[in-house]
C-alpha cells in the first residue's frame, strides 16, 4: 500500500488544476440565467452547461456580443441579461439562413429584448457596423460550406475588436476525419483549430464541459442513441491585439 502514496499527488494533480482554472460564473451571469422571465428554456441549462461556457467566454456587462445562427434564441435570451442595459447582442443569421430567421425572430420580438437586435444579412459572411467583443457560434461552424470558412473566419477577425473572442461551440468528429461530414453534423476539433489560426486568431483554450467519451463520434448527432449527449467541444480563441 506504502508503494502507491507518491503517485496520489501525480493523480489529484488534473483534479486540482482544473479546479483553480475554472472560471468563476459572475454575478451577471447567474442573474440572467435566474431571470424568471426564461422559465421556458431554463431546464437545458444544465445539459447545455450555460454558466460555464459563458463564462469561459469572458462575456460580461457592456459587451456587445454576436450570436451567429441562434437557433431558437436560446443563449440571445441569456446574453441579453449578461450584458445588460449597456451591453448589446445581435442575433445574425446569413442570407443563406433568412427562411430560418423568418421563422425565429417574431417569437424572440415579442419577448421585448431591449438590447437584442436581429440581423438577417445581405451575404453569407458576417459583417458589423462596429468591432465586438465577443464572437460566439454554438453547433454550426460545421455547416459553414468548407470552400467558405477562410473568408468567413477572416470576416469574424474584421467584427471583432482587438482582443475581442471567437467562440466556438461543436459536435466533434473523429480524429483525422474529413474536414466535412454533413451527414454527421460533426467536426474534427483539430480541423476548426487549424481554420481559425490560419485567419490570424491565438488559440486561448479549451473547455471540457460539453465532453462525452462515451461517444464515438460515428453516428449522426440526430440519432435517438446520441442525440442531446454528443461529445462537443469549446474553443476558445482571441483576436490579437
Amino acid at each position: 500500500m506504502r508503494a502507491l502514496i507518491p503517485f496520489a499527488p501525480l493523480l489529484l494533480a488534473p483534479l486540482l488544476l482544473a479546479a483553480a482554472t475554472a472560471p468563476v460564473v459572475s454575478p451577471a451571469i447567474r442573474a440572467a440565467l435566474a431571470d424568471p422571465a426564461r422559465a421556458d428554456q431554463a431546464g437545458d441549462d444544465l445539459r447545455r452547461q450555460a454558466a460555464a461556457v459563458i463564462a469561459f467566454s469572458g462575456a460580461k456587462p457592456g459587451d456587445t456580443v454576436v450570436d451567429y445562427l441562434p437557433g431558437q434564441g436560446y443563449w440571445t435570451r441569456i446574453f441579453t441579461g449578461v450584458v445588460g442595459p449597456n451591453g448589446h447582442v445581435i442575433a445574425m443569421w446569413p442570407q443563406a439562413g433568412a427562411r430560418r430567421a423568418a421563422a425565429i425572430v417574431p417569437g424572440l420580438q415579442a419577448k421585448a429584448l431591449a438590447n437584442v437586435a436581429y440581423d438577417v444579412q445581405a451575404g453569407n459572411l458576417p459583417v458589423v457596423a462596429q468591432p465586438v467583443d465577443l464572437f460566439w457560434t454554438v453547433q454550426s461552424y460545421h455547416d459553414i460550406p468548407e470552400g467558405l470558412r477562410t473568408a468567413f473566419n477572416a470576416a469574424v477577425f474584421r467584427a471583432l475588436k482587438p482582443g475581442g473572442t471567437y467562440l466556438i461551440i461543436d459536435h466533434a468528429d473523429a480524429r483525422g476525419a474529413l474536414p466535412t461530414t454533413p451527414s454527421k453534423h460533426r467536426i474534427d476539433p483539430a480541423v476548426v483549430r487549424s481554420q481559425v489560426a490560419s485567419a490570424g486568431f491565438r488559440f486561448t483554450g479549451q473547455s471540457t464541459v460539453l465532453a462525452n467519451p462515451a461517444d464515438d463520434h460515428s453516428k449522426p448527432v440526430f440519432d435517438p442513441t446520441i442525440r442531446g449527449q454528443t461529445d462537443q467541444f469549446v474553443f476558445r480563441f482571441v483576436r490579437p491585439k
